[in-house]
Order: C-alpha cells, then structure tokens, then sequence
C-alpha cells in the first residue's frame, strides 16, 4: 500500500480573520502527487486485464464524449464503484420575478458524490486496519538539530520522513 505524504502548516482557524487565533493542519505535501492520463491508466488497466491499452484508451476517451453530451443536457452520470456526476449552477436572487432570467446564472459547476462503496478512511484511525479503501499517511518533518546535520550520530539522514514526533516547522505557505 502507497503512502501519502502530508505536511503541518500553521494558518488562523477561521481564514481572512486576522482576530481567529493560529493553529496547525495537515495538508499532503506538493509536488508528491502524481497526475495519471487516460494513457497512463490504461496501461495500469492493460496490466491487469486482457485488454489492449489501445482498447481500453479508446473506451475511455469515448465514455468521456458520451459523458460531456450527457451532462449538457443536464442529466446525472451514475458509474457504479465511483459515483455520481452531476451539474449544479449558481445565480444571485432578486426581488422581482420578471428579473429573475437565464442571464443570471453566473457558473455552472460539474460535482461529484462519491459511492459509499469508494470512501477512503485514514487506515490509522479506521476500524478496519488494511482495508482496501484505507489510505496510510506519513508526516514529513525536516529533521534538523541544533549541531546541524544528523547531530554527529554517524546515522544518515533518511530524507526527512519520519512520524513527526521531532517537532519540525514547517513554512506558512500564505507568507
């Protein structure tokens, strides 16, 4: 099972208020993630089925066509183990009915409801260790001490992973 990376940052609890005291979250760390096209799953798919990555990167390729054309037309998209697509729009209310037109619609917006059968849970708190939708994190700390380095232990510093137990800062990413 692959490991997620998260970092702590320090931010206000209650963001743009300048009076909301300072506390620390977790956020996984940038760069770390990777983006999979449809090429790249398909050979994933290719690795574990019978088909071709050419196949199954054209089935792909038309779901999404046939998706859009769904969706435009403002259905629901259901994809079992996944969940459901659907858009939603946004428009400010006015006082008068005959003020109230299609012109007013400012964003329309794609979401997405997962399946009860994807929900991920954080595998060091869930119920069920190791579960296939359970997900692993690891802090990543700097690990510096006040000598510098790995503190003369001769031990190599191993790439500042760690459980975060070392009490290492992490940057303000709004600073």
């Amino acid at each position: 099972m692959a490991t997620v990376t998260v970092v702590r940052y320090k931010r206000r609890k209650r963001i743009g208020d300048e009076e909301s005291p300072m506390v620390f979250a977790l956020k996984p760390k940038s760069g770390e993630a990777k983006i999979y096209s449809i090429e790249s799953l398909a050979r994933e798919i290719e690795s574990i089925g019978a088909l071709s990555v050419e196949d199954v990167s054209h089935v792909m390729k038309s779901f999404v066509r046939a998706m859009k054309k769904v969706l435009v037309a403002g259905n629901k998209v259901k994809v079992e183990g996944l969940g459901i697509f659907y858009t939603t729009l946004t428009c400010p209310g006015v006082e008068v009915e005959k003020d109230c037109t299609v012109k007013n619609i400012t964003r329309v917006n794609l979401r997405f409801k997962v399946d009860n059968s994807l929900r991920l849970a954080n595998d060091s708190t869930a119920t069920t260790r190791g579960g296939d939708n359970n997900m692993t994190f690891e802090l990543y700390t700097d690990k510096k001490s006040a000598s510098g380095g790995n503190g003369g232990s001769g031990e190599p510093d191993d790439s500042g992973k760690g459980d975060g137990g070392d009490g290492g800062e992490t940057p303000d990413p709004a600073a």
